[in-house]
């Protein structure tokens, strides 16, 4: 497969994943939804445009996004995200959104180290996270994906009450 089917593939991925969750998988009333790599925003906008009226915060080592899908400032966490994502656990998030895996298994499994500690930190009981990465954590257990979605692509949770 080509970088671009691959590329293409994840995207489509991370959207029917976001759509089955708004469609198919009940979010608590309240609480944020985190978005861990800003990147250039397009998955931020899309999480804007399907969960509107929910505060998104979103995490990133620099600001790289476009100017129409970047957060408000104190909506923005800028810096290593190991470390600035461990500032919002036990606030209670409805759902968090990891898109961070970077293709080299080596760095993903640096990520892996301490990743699922955050989003399970971060998330309320029955908060739902959807990840880029499988996320091993004792807090997590896994939901079922849409079928158009490869089962080693994208990854969906609920964290447990």
């Amino acid at each position: 497969m080509s970088r671009l089917d691959s590329f293409i593939r994840r995207m489509s991925a991370q959207r029917d994943i976001i759509d089955h969750v708004r469609d198919n998988v009940p979010l608590l009333p309240t609480g944020a939804i985190l978005e861990i790599g800003l990147g250039n925003g397009r998955t931020f906008d899309h999480l804007r445009d399907r969960f509107p009226g929910r505060r998104i915060v979103a995490f990133d080592r620099a600001l790289g996004a476009h100017s129409s899908s970047t957060p408000e400032p104190e909506n923005l966490v800028i810096g290593e995200i190991g470390e600035t994502a461990r500032a919002f656990a036990g606030q209670g998030a409805a759902l968090v959104h990891a898109d961070i895996g970077t293709g080299y298994p080596d760095k993903d499994a640096i990520t892996l180290t301490w990743l699922p500690d955050i989003v399970s930190a971060a998330l309320a009981p029955d908060g739902v996270a959807i990840s880029g990465l499988p996320l091993e954590h004792p807090s997590l257990a896994p939901l079922p994906i849409p079928s158009s979605v490869d089962p080693d692509r994208y990854f969906l949770y609920r964290r447990k009450a």
